[in-house]
Protein backbone atom coordinates (compact mmCIF):
# COMPACT_ATOMS: atom_id res chain seq x y z
CA UNK A 1 0.00 0.00 0.00
CA UNK A 2 1.36 3.24 -0.78
CA UNK A 3 0.35 5.76 1.78
CA UNK A 4 0.44 9.63 1.68
CA UNK A 5 0.11 12.19 4.53
CA UNK A 6 -0.67 15.67 3.52
CA UNK A 7 0.88 18.06 5.89
CA UNK A 8 -0.77 21.38 6.21
CA UNK A 9 -0.60 24.62 8.05
CA UNK A 10 -4.17 25.15 8.38
CA UNK A 11 -5.96 28.77 9.93
CA UNK A 12 -9.42 29.98 10.25
CA UNK A 13 -10.32 30.27 6.77
CA UNK A 14 -12.60 27.33 5.93
CA UNK A 15 -12.60 27.56 2.49
CA UNK A 16 -8.62 27.89 2.17
CA UNK A 17 -8.40 25.19 3.91
CA UNK A 18 -10.54 22.97 2.05
CA UNK A 19 -8.69 23.91 -0.56
CA UNK A 20 -4.90 23.60 0.18
CA UNK A 21 -6.57 20.04 1.56
CA UNK A 22 -7.88 18.81 -1.62
CA UNK A 23 -4.82 19.96 -4.37
CA UNK A 24 -2.96 17.70 -1.64
CA UNK A 25 -5.51 14.95 -2.05
CA UNK A 26 -4.83 15.28 -5.63
CA UNK A 27 -1.17 15.21 -5.67
CA UNK A 28 -0.98 11.97 -3.68
CA UNK A 29 -3.59 10.06 -6.16
CA UNK A 30 -1.32 11.55 -8.81
CA UNK A 31 1.70 10.24 -7.04
CA UNK A 32 0.21 6.36 -6.94
CA UNK A 33 -1.57 6.46 -3.19
CA UNK A 34 -4.13 4.61 -2.23
CA UNK A 35 -4.17 5.51 1.37
CA UNK A 36 -4.36 9.39 2.01
CA UNK A 37 -4.72 11.13 5.10
CA UNK A 38 -5.37 14.47 6.69
CA UNK A 39 -3.84 15.70 10.44
CA UNK A 40 -5.69 16.83 13.19
CA UNK A 41 -8.40 20.55 12.06
CA UNK A 42 -7.11 20.34 8.45
CA UNK A 43 -10.11 22.25 7.66
CA UNK A 44 -9.90 24.99 10.49
CA UNK A 45 -7.58 25.61 13.25
CA UNK A 46 -8.79 28.32 15.59
CA UNK A 47 -6.68 30.31 18.19
CA UNK A 48 -6.76 28.64 21.38
CA UNK A 49 -9.17 28.67 23.50
CA UNK A 50 -12.05 29.85 20.67
CA UNK A 51 -15.28 28.08 19.98
CA UNK A 52 -15.68 26.37 16.17
CA UNK A 53 -17.61 28.86 14.12
CA UNK A 54 -18.15 26.11 11.80
CA UNK A 55 -19.17 22.83 14.07
CA UNK A 56 -20.22 20.34 11.54
CA UNK A 57 -23.52 17.99 11.29
CA UNK A 58 -23.82 14.93 9.62
CA UNK A 59 -23.88 16.58 5.95
CA UNK A 60 -22.02 19.07 6.36
CA UNK A 61 -19.62 20.92 4.39
CA UNK A 62 -16.21 19.57 5.50
CA UNK A 63 -17.84 16.43 5.89
CA UNK A 64 -19.18 15.90 2.36
CA UNK A 65 -15.96 17.16 0.70
CA UNK A 66 -14.17 14.34 2.33
CA UNK A 67 -16.77 12.20 0.90
CA UNK A 68 -16.32 13.67 -2.37
CA UNK A 69 -12.52 13.44 -2.67
CA UNK A 70 -12.63 10.31 -1.51
CA UNK A 71 -14.89 9.06 -4.69
CA UNK A 72 -13.35 11.82 -7.08
CA UNK A 73 -9.91 10.68 -6.50
CA UNK A 74 -10.62 7.05 -6.03
CA UNK A 75 -8.50 6.56 -2.37
CA UNK A 76 -9.05 5.50 0.98
CA UNK A 77 -9.40 8.96 2.73
CA UNK A 78 -8.70 9.62 6.58
CA UNK A 79 -10.28 13.19 7.38
CA UNK A 80 -7.95 14.68 10.10
CA UNK A 81 -10.30 15.89 12.42
CA UNK A 82 -13.26 18.04 12.14
CA UNK A 83 -15.32 19.37 14.90
CA UNK A 84 -18.35 17.79 15.18
CA UNK A 85 -21.81 19.20 16.16
CA UNK A 86 -23.25 17.79 19.09
CA UNK A 87 -27.39 17.83 19.81
CA UNK A 88 -27.80 19.57 22.75
CA UNK A 89 -24.24 20.84 24.11
CA UNK A 90 -22.61 23.88 23.49
CA UNK A 91 -19.17 21.67 22.67
CA UNK A 92 -18.15 19.66 20.01
CA UNK A 93 -16.52 16.25 19.42
CA UNK A 94 -13.33 16.68 17.92
CA UNK A 95 -13.90 13.72 15.18
CA UNK A 96 -11.71 11.62 13.02
CA UNK A 97 -13.28 10.03 9.69
CA UNK A 98 -12.84 7.09 7.31
CA UNK A 99 -13.58 7.47 3.66
CA UNK A 100 -13.85 4.51 1.53
CA UNK A 101 -12.90 4.87 -2.43
CA UNK A 102 -16.15 5.06 -3.49
CA UNK A 103 -17.17 7.70 -0.68
CA UNK A 104 -18.76 5.81 2.15
CA UNK A 105 -18.26 6.33 5.23
CA UNK A 106 -16.84 3.32 6.81
CA UNK A 107 -15.87 4.73 10.55
CA UNK A 108 -15.97 7.80 12.75
CA UNK A 109 -14.14 7.91 16.02
CA UNK A 110 -14.75 10.62 18.21
CA UNK A 111 -11.04 11.94 20.38
CA UNK A 112 -11.40 10.47 24.00
CA UNK A 113 -8.37 12.13 25.98
CA UNK A 114 -8.44 15.66 25.96
CA UNK A 115 -5.65 18.16 26.11
CA UNK A 116 -5.98 19.72 29.29
CA UNK A 117 -2.35 21.04 30.41
CA UNK A 118 -0.07 23.31 31.22
CA UNK A 119 3.35 23.71 29.54
CA UNK A 120 6.36 25.38 31.61
CA UNK A 121 6.20 27.59 34.25
CA UNK A 122 4.39 30.89 34.89
CA UNK A 123 5.05 31.92 31.13
CA UNK A 124 4.17 28.28 29.50
CA UNK A 125 1.13 27.35 27.24
CA UNK A 126 -2.19 26.24 28.86
CA UNK A 127 -4.11 24.37 26.65
CA UNK A 128 -8.11 23.59 28.20
CA UNK A 129 -9.70 21.51 25.41
CA UNK A 130 -12.39 20.36 27.88
CA UNK A 131 -13.72 23.62 27.90
CA UNK A 132 -14.95 23.13 24.32
CA UNK A 133 -14.87 19.35 23.10
CA UNK A 134 -16.50 16.15 24.80
CA UNK A 135 -14.96 13.24 25.21
CA UNK A 136 -15.70 10.67 23.06
CA UNK A 137 -15.94 7.03 24.61
CA UNK A 138 -15.41 4.07 21.85
CA UNK A 139 -12.38 2.23 20.48
CA UNK A 140 -12.42 2.52 16.42
CA UNK A 141 -11.18 0.27 14.15
CA UNK A 142 -11.67 0.79 10.07
CA UNK A 143 -12.20 -2.03 8.41
CA UNK A 144 -9.91 -1.83 4.84
CA UNK A 145 -9.19 -3.97 1.99
CA UNK A 146 -5.30 -3.88 3.88
CA UNK A 147 -5.96 -4.56 7.45
CA UNK A 148 -7.74 -2.72 10.14
CA UNK A 149 -6.88 0.72 11.02
CA UNK A 150 -6.81 1.77 14.88
CA UNK A 151 -7.92 5.63 15.23
CA UNK A 152 -6.34 8.02 17.26
CA UNK A 153 -6.20 11.33 17.49
CA UNK A 154 -2.79 13.43 19.09
CA UNK A 155 -3.04 13.76 22.66
CA UNK A 156 -3.98 10.18 22.51
CA UNK A 157 -0.64 8.86 21.64
CA UNK A 158 0.62 9.39 25.57
CA UNK A 159 -1.99 6.48 26.77
CA UNK A 160 -0.17 3.13 25.26
CA UNK A 161 -3.57 1.17 26.75
CA UNK A 162 -5.96 2.68 24.01
CA UNK A 163 -3.20 1.18 21.70
CA UNK A 164 -2.82 -2.14 23.02
CA UNK A 165 -6.73 -2.61 22.82
CA UNK A 166 -6.88 -1.99 19.37
CA UNK A 167 -3.97 -4.19 18.75
CA UNK A 168 -5.62 -7.03 20.72
CA UNK A 169 -9.16 -6.30 18.60
CA UNK A 170 -6.92 -6.42 15.54
CA UNK A 171 -5.25 -3.57 14.71
CA UNK A 172 -2.75 -3.58 11.76
CA UNK A 173 -2.36 -0.10 11.21
CA UNK A 174 -2.59 2.69 13.47
CA UNK A 175 -3.41 6.66 12.26
CA UNK A 176 -2.35 9.51 14.37
CA UNK A 177 -3.74 12.73 12.78
CA UNK A 178 -2.29 15.98 15.15
CA UNK A 179 -1.69 19.42 16.04
CA UNK A 180 1.30 18.37 17.99
CA UNK A 181 2.74 21.61 20.20
CA UNK A 182 6.11 22.58 19.58
CA UNK A 183 7.40 22.27 23.28
CA UNK A 184 6.15 18.59 23.36
CA UNK A 185 6.73 17.86 19.70
CA UNK A 186 10.65 18.40 19.91
CA UNK A 187 11.34 15.94 22.43
CA UNK A 188 8.43 14.01 22.57
CA UNK A 189 6.55 13.12 19.12
CA UNK A 190 8.93 10.66 16.85
CA UNK A 191 9.72 8.47 20.03
CA UNK A 192 6.27 8.23 21.27
CA UNK A 193 4.76 7.43 17.41
CA UNK A 194 8.03 4.93 17.15
CA UNK A 195 6.97 3.07 20.74
CA UNK A 196 3.54 2.67 19.78
CA UNK A 197 4.88 1.24 16.09
CA UNK A 198 6.93 -0.98 18.16
CA UNK A 199 4.83 -2.26 20.58
CA UNK A 200 1.67 -2.23 18.69
CA UNK A 201 4.23 -4.62 15.38
CA UNK A 202 2.37 -2.20 13.42
CA UNK A 203 2.39 0.60 10.95
CA UNK A 204 2.04 4.12 12.50
CA UNK A 205 0.79 6.91 10.24
CA UNK A 206 0.76 10.21 11.52
CA UNK A 207 -0.24 13.47 9.49
CA UNK A 208 0.49 16.39 11.52
CA UNK A 209 -0.02 19.96 11.14
CA UNK A 210 3.04 22.47 10.90
CA UNK A 211 4.24 25.81 11.25
CA UNK A 212 2.58 29.64 12.39
CA UNK A 213 -1.45 29.24 12.89
CA UNK A 214 -1.94 32.32 14.30
CA UNK A 215 -0.26 35.19 16.49
CA UNK A 216 -0.89 32.49 19.44
CA UNK A 217 -0.50 29.25 17.77
CA UNK A 218 2.10 27.26 15.87
CA UNK A 219 2.15 23.32 15.52
CA UNK A 220 5.74 20.97 15.06
CA UNK A 221 4.90 19.37 11.87
CA UNK A 222 7.45 16.63 11.05
CA UNK A 223 4.81 14.02 10.11
CA UNK A 224 5.95 10.19 10.19
CA UNK A 225 5.15 7.22 8.75
CA UNK A 226 6.96 4.35 10.73
CA UNK A 227 6.94 0.57 10.20
CA UNK A 228 5.81 -2.37 12.23
CA UNK A 229 9.93 -2.55 13.43
CA UNK A 230 9.59 0.89 14.11
CA UNK A 231 11.48 2.51 11.16
CA UNK A 232 10.93 5.79 10.29
CA UNK A 233 10.07 5.64 6.19
CA UNK A 234 9.38 8.89 5.76
CA UNK A 235 9.57 12.34 7.40
CA UNK A 236 8.08 15.96 6.50
CA UNK A 237 9.95 18.74 7.67
CA UNK A 238 8.57 22.17 8.72
CA UNK A 239 6.61 23.17 5.74
CA UNK A 240 3.31 21.91 3.99
CA UNK A 241 4.11 18.83 2.10
CA UNK A 242 2.94 15.91 0.59
CA UNK A 243 4.51 13.07 2.01
CA UNK A 244 4.84 9.36 0.61
CA UNK A 245 6.20 6.25 1.60
CA UNK A 246 5.30 2.51 0.57
CA UNK A 247 4.29 0.05 3.33
CA UNK A 248 4.17 -3.83 2.26
CA UNK A 249 1.21 -4.99 4.21
CA UNK A 250 3.48 -8.32 4.65
CA UNK A 251 5.61 -6.45 6.81
CA UNK A 252 3.35 -6.82 9.78
CA UNK A 253 3.20 -10.45 9.52
CA UNK A 254 7.15 -11.02 9.24
CA UNK A 255 7.64 -9.07 12.25
CA UNK A 256 4.97 -10.67 14.21
CA UNK A 257 6.58 -14.02 13.24
CA UNK A 258 9.92 -12.98 14.26
CA UNK A 259 9.10 -11.37 17.66
CA UNK A 260 5.99 -13.14 18.63
CA UNK A 261 5.62 -10.71 21.90
CA UNK A 262 1.66 -10.29 20.82
CA UNK A 263 1.37 -13.86 21.43
CA UNK A 264 3.30 -13.56 24.91
CA UNK A 265 0.72 -11.34 26.25
CA UNK A 266 -0.08 -11.77 29.93
CA UNK A 267 -2.93 -9.60 31.37
CA UNK A 268 -2.15 -9.95 34.96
Amino acid sequence: MRVAIIQVCSDDDLSGNLSRAEAGVAEAAERGAGFVSLPENFAYMCREGRRFPCAQWPKGEIVEALREWSARYGVWLLGGTFPEAIPGDDRVFNTSIMMDPTGQEIARYRKIHLFDVSLGADDGDSYRESTHFAPGEELVLAQTDFGPIGLSVCYDLRFPELYRSLTLQGARWFVVPSAFTRETGKDHWEVLLRARAIESQAYVVAPAQCGHHSADRSSHGRSLIIDPWGLVLAQAGDEPCVLIADCPTGAIDRVRAAVPALQNVRLL
